[in-house]
C-alpha cells in the first residue's frame, strides 16, 4: 500500500468572490504529508458559460490581472463540465488519501464555499476542519510584525506552491520547529 496524503491543498480560481452567482474556473490540488512534501498534484479547467463570464469577470481586479485573466478566458474553451472536474478531483483524493481528507490552503474557507456549493461529493469527502496558513499570516503579521511576500500570478497551482512556501516560512520561524533548522 502507497504513502498516504495527509493534507489536500486546494486554489481554486473563481469568475468571482460570490458562491451564489460566481463559478469555479480552475482548480489545482497538491497532495502532502505533514511536512509538507509533495506526494501528487492535478489541475483541471471548467468551462464556464461565456454569458458567466462577461457579467461576473469585470473590475478592478481583472483589469489588474489582465494576464490572469486572458490565460483562464483561453483555456476555458477546452474545459470540462464541472462534473467531470469534481469526479477528476475525486479519483485524485481516492488514489491519494486515506479516510481523512483534510482540506489546506491560504483562506482554504472561500474556496471551500465554492466546494459546497457546486462539488457537494467532494465537500462529503473532506474533513469538517481544515488548514488555513491564513490564520498564521494573520498572527505573524499582526503579533511578530513577520511578513512573507507571496508571489503575484491569480493561478491556482502556482498559488498552492506559494501557500506551502508560506507556511514552510512561518514555521522555520517557530522555535524549536523542525523547519527551523531547514529540514
Amino acid at each position: 500500500m502507497g504513502k498516504k496524503a495527509k493534507l489536500l491543498w486546494v486554489d481554486l480560481e473563481m469568475t468571482g468572490l460570490d458562491p451564489q452567482k460566481d463559478r469555479i474556473l480552475e482548480v489545482a490540488c497538491i497532495a502532502t504529508d505533514w511536512d509538507f512534501n509533495e506526494i501528487a498534484r492535478m489541475t483541471s479547467v471548467v468551462k464556464v458559460p461565456k454569458r458567466i463570464i462577461k457579467k461576473r469577470m469585470v473590475g478592478e481586479f481583472w483589469e489588474k490581472n489582465i494576464e490572469s485573466y486572458n490565460s483562464l478566458i483561453s483555456q476555458n474553451e477546452t474545459g470540462k463540465t464541472t462534473e467531470e472536474v469534481e469526479e477528476e478531483v475525486l479519483d485524485f483524493v481516492e488514489k491519494n488519501f486515506g479516510k481523512e481528507v483534510i482540506l489546506a490552503g491560504n483562506s482554504i474557507h472561500q474556496d471551500r464555499r465554492f466546494i459546497r456549493n457546486e462539488w457537494k461529493r467532494l465537500d462529503e469527502r473532506l474533513h469538517y476542519r481544515m488548514f488555513d496558513v491564513s490564520a498564521w499570516k494573520v498572527y505573524f503579521e499582526n503579533a511578530m510584525d513577520i511578513k512573507f511576500t507571496k508571489r503575484d500570478a491569480h493561478r491556482a497551482l502556482d498559488d498552492i506552491e506559494g501557500s506551502i512556501e508560506e507556511i514552510k516560512y512561518y514555521l522555520k520561524r517557530v522555535r524549536g520547529s523542525k523547519f527551523e533548522k531547514g529540514r
